[in-house]
C-alpha cells in the first residue's frame, strides 16, 4: 500500500502570532484570519520489505537512513520528519517529501508538510486520531524541531482548507469557515517572494518574550492587532473590500512596531512599488524579516502590482485560494 498525502500553504491576512501560547490568553477575543492557497507541500509513503526508514527531502536535497524510529530523535538534519516518524513509530517504510512554495517564504509550508505527514502516517498505522489529536502533534513536534513555541493557526488551513478565522480564547481553540467567496479575494491579491528566506521562530520568540516581560510598546501593538483581525473579518463578511485593504494597511504598521527585524529596505521597496502601481496596501506573511509579501488593491490594478513587483526584484507566484484541505490517497 503506497500513500499520497498534501496540504495547502497559507496566507495570513491578520492576527498572526496572537496564536502562539499563552499571548492569546493576555487579549480577550483574539483570533487570527488566514486563507489555505494552493502552493501545496507533499509527501509519500511507500513500504519496505525491512523495518528500515528513509526519509528523502527534495526540497532539502537530504536523505536520511535508519534501521529503527528509536534512531530518529537527533544527530541528522531532518528533525522535524525525524520527530514525526519517531513519535508514530513507523517502521518499514520510505517517506518522500516536497513542496510547491520557495524555502522560508512565511507561508507556512512546513506547517502544510507537518498536516501531509501526520495525516500520511495516521493513516498508515491505522487512523484513529482525530483532527484535533493531529493538531497537537504537528504543534508540539514543530517545536521540537526548531526549539522555539509555536502557533496554532497554521495547521488549520493545511487541514480544512478555505478561508477562516481561528478563535483563540480560555476555552480553546476554533476553526470558523468564512462567508467569503474565494475567487472574490483572490483576485485582489498579488503574492510575491522576496528572495530572502526568514526564520518566524527568532521574530515570534523574541515579540513573546518581550509581551510576557511587559514591554508595554509590544502589548500595545499586540491589542491593535487583535482589534485590527476583528474588524477586518467584518469587512471581509461584508465583502468591503475598500475596507478590507484599510486593515491591512493597519495591520503592517502595527506588525512593523513588533521588532526590528519585521521589515528590510527591500521589502520597503517592493511594497513602494506595488502601491505606487495601484496597490491599497501589503504586509509580509508569517514573521517577517524575507519569506513572502502580498498585495491587495482593486482586481483591474493586480496585474500591474505584479509587474511592479517583479520590477522590484520579487518573484511573482501564482496561485489560488485553496478550498481543499489535506488530501490522503491511498494506491
Amino acid at each position: 500500500m503506497r500513500i499520497e498525502a498534501s496540504a495547502p500553504t497559507r496566507i495570513d491576512l491578520a492576527g498572526g502570532t496572537l496564536d502562539i501560547w499563552p499571548l492569546y490568553l493576555f487579549h480577550h477575543g483574539a483570533q487570527t484570519l488566514n486563507a489555505a492557497i494552493s502552493l501545496r507541500a507533499h509527501c509519500t509513503i511507500t513500504p519496505r520489505n525491512d523495518r528500515r526508514l528513509v526519509i528523502v527531502s527534495e526540497d532539502a536535497g537530504q536523505r536520511v537512513e535508519v534501521d529503527h524510529w528509536s534512531h530518529l530523535r537527533d544527530g541528522h538534519d531532518l528533525k522535524l520528519l525525524g520527530r514525526l516518524l519517531l513519535h508514530f513509530q513507523a517502521e518499514g517504510l520510505e517517506l518522500h517529501t516536497s513542496s510547491e512554495s520557495p524555502f522560508g517564504a512565511g507561508i507556512a509550508g512546513s506547517s502544510a508538510l507537518n498536516i501531509a505527514v501526520c495525516g500520511a502516517l495516521n493513516d498508515w498505522t491505522g487512523g484513529r486520531r482525530t483532527a484535533d489529536e493531529i493538531f497537537q502533534i504537528a504543534m508540539n513536534v514543530e517545536a521540537q524541531a526548531i526549539d522555539v513555541p509555536t502557533g496554532v493557526q497554521d495547521y488549520r488551513p493545511a487541514y480544512y482548507g478555505g478561508i477562516s478565522a481561528v478563535e483563540l480564547g480560555v476555552s480553546g481553540v476554533r476553526r470558523v469557515a468564512l462567508n467569503v467567496t474565494p475567487q472574490e479575494l483572490g483576485e485582489r491579491v498579488a503574492l510575491a517572494y522576496t528572495n530572502a528566506s526568514r526564520n518566524s521562530g527568532i521574530n515570534n520568540w523574541e515579540v513573546t518574550k518581550r509581551h510576557i516581560d511587559g514591554d508595554a510598546s509590544v502589548q500595545k501593538s499586540f491589542a491593535r492587532i487583535r482589534d485590527i483581525a476583528a474588524a477586518m473579518r467584518n469587512a471581509l463578511e461584508r465583502r468591503d473590500w475598500a475596507e478590507v485593504g484599510r486593515q491591512i494597511a493597519a495591520e503592517w504598521d502595527n506588525r512593523k512596531r513588533l521588532a526590528p527585524g519585521v521589515t528590510t529596505p527591500e521589502i520597503d521597496a517592493m511594497m513602494a512599488a506595488a502601491c505606487a502601481a495601484g496597490a491599497s496596501a501589503g504586509k509580509v506573511c508569517g514573521a517577517g524579516g524575507g519569506g513572502c509579501l502580498f498585495c491587495f488593491g482593486d482586481p483591474d490594478k493586480i496585474p500591474a502590482v505584479r509587474g511592479a513587483l517583479a520590477r522590484a526584484g520579487a518573484r511573482v507566484l501564482d496561485f489560488r485560494i485553496e478550498e481543499r484541505g489535506l488530501e490522503i490517497v491511498r494506491k
